[in-house]
């Protein structure tokens, strides 16, 4: 304990001394958010700054070891870290699906060279991925994907399409679920990754009810693929699929605790209506206990304790309260949050985030998908 009080204590020194005060303000929109990568126009100086400094340190992933680009702290370390920067009110230096969803499973499943060749790379902010999961037939069945990946000799060459893939048309690579052989649905799959500028990838961008959408659709014609861009084996990528999913719905389900670091009842304008107070009192106290849950499903996780079907379990408890939080919001900002494109209403910021939370229930696999998995696996109901 006193190893970790010497840490705390170094750790504010150093975010206090190298956090830009900018990146301590709350963040005004999505475009604030970091990225990194190829394409990624930083918003300021200090946006990269704080990338570049947090980089260094490898404290964009903390818990990555340090050869990969990671700070190499324990989970405990990790956690302290974690409380600091919210105590200090620092933005999350990079935001990243290699970080998210590639990153853990390079880890357990990539060979050597791969992992030297991306995970620093990501831990930098110099590559960002795009994931090729689902497709027009398979969104839920997703097993029963067509996009084929045919044995070209020292490559494979890939035709198909996916849908719903976020950011596609701003990331550099993609990882993406290919079919091998028709043999089997599920043994029959692979895990590639690949350049988004390969000859034959082509983006369409998917507009949603909000207005705004990072999702596209993506074409693959004739895309040559080198074979030591394969991770796992050949007709095993399931294995990495499931496992990369996982850390998905890890993601997803942080939607629940919001970004807020005080309770909603707090962060509105005084409300007159005691229905609407109670409600969100209600909504309060399910967000604090989901934050505990949260914290303990985490430490799990990260020792390897974790239940495999705890991601489903946290997804759809995430992703209905952030529903809930959107709908409490336009509720107490009554006419004023349906505004859709005035500048007092920053473009309609409430009401298109409450559309865009209807999407919660759908990505990452349904809300249906997830209580299935539940019931079966946690609850082992009869039937299920």
């Amino acid at each position: 304990m006193a190893d970790l009080d010497t840490f705390r204590g170094e750790t504010r020194a150093w975010l206090e001394a190298n956090c830009p005060p900018e990146m301590r303000q709350p963040m005004r929109s999505e475009k604030d958010a970091c990225w990194g990568g190829r394409k990624f126009a930083f918003q300021s100086p200090a946006q990269k700054r704080w990338l570049d400094t947090m980089g260094a340190r490898g404290w964009t992933v903390p818990d990555w070891p340090k050869e990969y680009g990671g700070g190499g702290l324990s989970a405990a370390e990790t956690k302290i870290l974690k409380e600091e920067m919210a105590a200090l009110g620092a933005r999350t230096p990079l935001t990243s699906f290699g970080i998210s969803m590639l990153g853990p499973a390079l880890l357990k499943y990539g060979t050597e060279a791969q992992k030297t060749r991306f995970l620093t790379e990501i831990a930098l902010g110099q590559i960002r991925w795009c994931q090729g999961y689902s497709e027009p037939g398979a969104g839920s069945d997703l097993a029963g994907l067509q996009t084929k990946a045919e044995d070209a000799g020292n490559h494979y060459v890939v035709n198909g399409q996916k849908v719903w893939t976020s950011y596609a048309d701003e990331a550099d690579w993609i990882f993406c679920l290919v079919r091998t052989s028709s043999e089997s649905k599920h043994k029959g799959i692979s895990f590639l990754l690949f350049d988004m500028e390969s000859e034959g990838v082509s983006t369409r961008p998917i507009l949603l009810i909000s207005g705004n959408s990072p999702f596209c659709e993506t074409f693959f014609d004739e895309v040559k693929v080198p074979k030591d861009q394969l991770v796992g084996e050949e007709n095993r990528g399931w294995d990495v699929a499931k496992y990369l999913l996982g850390h998905e719905r890890e993601m997803i389900s942080g939607m629940g605790l919001g970004g807020e670091k005080r309770a909603l009842g707090a962060a509105l304008a005084p409300i007159d209506d005691p229905l609407l107070r109670a409600d969100i009192a209600n909504f309060d106290v399910d967000a604090f206990a989901f934050a505990a849950m949260s914290e303990r499903f985490i430490d799990q996780l990260k020792a390897g304790e974790a239940h495999p079907a705890f991601p489903s379990m946290m997804k759809y408890a995430g992703t209905e309260l952030n529903k809930r939080r959107h709908e409490l919001i336009v509720a107490a900002g009554g006419s004023d949050a349906l505004e859709w494109d005035s500048e007092r209403s920053k473009g309609g910021k409430v009401a298109r985030d409450w559309l865009r939370t209807k999407g919660n229930s759908i990505e990452g696999g349904t809300s249906e998908i997830q209580l299935g998995i539940v019931a079966k696996h946690i609850l082992r109901l009869p039937g299920a």
